[in-house]
């Protein structure tokens, strides 16, 4: 046994540093990704990202504090930074950078030229200097240079000596990564100029702004500014695209940064996405950018080599706050699971989760006395105060949207969507179930049907072959003549949440329902007295607003100012 060779033996140093680099820098967007961090951590307000994709070359300029020659010789060397130096450093990092790995790691897969000035001195007097590295980070050519305070570092031929790094992925996806980037990250810096060029041309530029209100229409081209709101707290920042207004196909725009870097931390995306559960339409996904400033030890950022995933301690208490911010901005009290649980055992003992909006939008006619009558109590009974600024009903459009003006314009109102707001969150502060007699005896209810009308209060138990007998029922729907219909309606739905959206859709006003001026006024006063009155409870807008200076553009009344024109 002694005399047999092993056959596993310990890798050569420059086999391991080249895994090693391999790891860290595996993609153009990567190389962007280091040098910008770097630029980012020197205190750079302008930085200059060029990049050459069929030339395998990248050049970032900033204005940042620079380096001075000695620090440039030990800049590539193997795990040398100026970022950290002993062990509990590493538990208080405060930079986007800290490794020592980047810059080394370049210079093994490409051709790494820095060139530098060092604002040291105070007045900007320093000396320019230009180095070129070796493989190993050595230092290959020192010459004395003209440059601004700050650095520019170009690498060239990346991957030369690896090409099938050159292959995966496709120059067109590590393009788009590049941009996706850089986009992402002047979220978090916002105070930053940002100005990309592609193959000598120029490619696009982000402006810089107090927040990331300023960033996101650059971005996103769709948003507008005052499609914004913004919340600020401590160490908590949120905007959001509001949801009535903006909304995506994928979650592509749910963005998350946790002390200037952008993270992927599982459990704050399922977070914000539950936030807006009850603001977007179903399979429709927010527009949202969340920035957390944790202590250090707080974090764990050695969880992958990119630093895009961590470690986050107390992740239950910040998903509480974070829940509790996006409730703030969209108006949403109790949004929190625990509260949600609170309530849902108070009601029904019932939980929250995702649900499905299964009931029937009919649109009744308005040849039909039975179904058009409005119950005047609905609406009338109790004529709320109207809030300031509230709007003034002046006439129904087709039975269906309610006209109404105030000192800012016009708006129009779909009334079944709008009613539909009040009930529900009426439905929200009670719940209660009240007995029929006799009985109503539903049909061929599976097991599952079955269990989710037990969770949502309703009494229901075997009455023969195939037949249930359901002796108590929601009391919004117990005056109603299709009460079978919204009982199968509710078995179908998955929570309370479903219970209730389904019972204020059944029991609101129907479009093609005739309202006198009196009734309009009421349901205009409760629906702008809601929490939430941009959208109905599955996230179709309600109202539709033109303000006065529209209608001044539109009808060219800022042309004849002074005129004998009317005006």
């Amino acid at each position: 046994m002694d005399g047999i060779a092993s056959s596993i033996q310990p890798l050569a140093p420059d086999v391991v540093s080249l895994m090693a680099a391999g790891e860290v820098i595996d993609s153009l967007a990567a190389v962007v990704r280091e040098l910008v961090e770097n630029a980012l951590d020197a205190g750079a307000s302008r930085i200059t990202v060029s990049v050459w994709p069929q030339r395998w070359q990248v050049r970032v300029t900033d204005n940042g504090v620079g380096m001075d020659k000695a620090d440039l010789q030990q800049a590539a060397i193997a795990h040398a930074t100026s970022k950290i130096s002993t062990r509990p450093d590493l538990l208080n990092v405060r930079s986007l950078g800290f490794r020592g790995e980047a810059l080394h790691s370049i210079a093994q897969l490409a051709d790494l030229e820095i060139r530098s000035c060092s604002r040291k001195n105070g007045d900007g007097s320093g000396e320019g200097f230009s180095v070129s590295y070796g493989a190993t980070g050595e230092t290959s050519v020192v010459a004395e240079v003209a440059i601004a305070p700050g650095t520019v570092v170009t690498v060239r031929n990346l991957f030369g000596s690896w090409p099938a790094r050159r292959k995966v992925p496709a120059m067109s996806a590590q393009v788009k990564s590049v941009a996706q980037f850089i986009q992402r990250l002047a979220l978090c810096h916002p105070q930053v100029t940002w100005k990309i060029e592609k193959d000598d041309t120029h490619w696009f530029s982000l402006w810089p702004g107090p927040s990331a209100k300023t960033i996101m229409p650059q971005v996103l081209r769709s948003l507008h500014d005052t499609d914004i709101e913004e919340f600020s707290q401590d160490d908590l920042y949120l905007a959001i695209g509001l949801p009535d207004r903006c909304h995506r196909r994928k979650p592509d725009w749910l963005r998350v940064a946790i002390n200037g870097r952008p993270v992927e931390v599982e459990e704050i995306a399922q977070t914000l996405t539950a936030g807006f559960r009850r603001t977007i339409p179903r399979d429709r996904y927010p527009i949202c950018f969340l920035h957390l400033t944790l202590p250090p030890t707080q974090l764990d950022w050695n969880r992958h080599p990119a630093k895009s995933e961590i470690y986050v301690q107390g992740l239950d208490t910040l998903c509480d706050r974070v829940t509790a911010a996006v409730g703030k901005l969209l108006q949403i009290d109790d949004l929190s699971e625990s509260a949600q649980t609170h309530r849902a055992t108070e009601l029904i003992k019932a939980a929250e989760a995702e649900g499905e909006y299964t009931v029937s939008r009919q649109v009744v006619g308005a040849d039909s006395e039975a179904e058009n009558q409005l119950p005047v109590q609905s609406l009338s009974d109790t004529l709320p105060t109207a809030v300031p600024g509230a709007l003034t009903a002046i006439a129904q459009v087709n039975n269906m949207y309610i006209l109404a003006e105030n000192e800012g314009g016009i708006c129009l109102i779909e009334q079944h969507i709008a009613h539909e707001r009040v009930l529900f969150e009426q439905l929200q502060q009670r719940w209660q179930m009240v007995d029929v007699d006799p009985p109503i005896v539903l049909k061929d209810l599976n097991e599952t049907q079955v269990e989710r009308l037990q969770e949502v209060g309703v009494a229901i138990a075997p009455f023969g072959e195939n037949l249930w007998a359901i002796r108590s029922i929601p009391e919004p729907l117990s005056g109603r003549e299709d009460r079978e219909n919204a009982l199968l309606e509710l078995s179908l739905g998955a929570n309370l949440e479903a219970a209730l959206v389904a019972t204020a859709c059944r029991t609101a006003i129907r479009n093609g329902t005739k309202l006198a001026l009196p009734e309009m006024q009421a349901l205009l006063n409760q629906w702008q007295r809601t929490k939430k009155p941009r959208t109905c409870p599955h996230g179709r807008p309600i109202c539709l607003t033109l303000k006065e200076s529209s209608l001044a553009k539109y009808f060219r009344r800022s042309w004849v100012i002074g005129k004998s024109h009317g005006v």
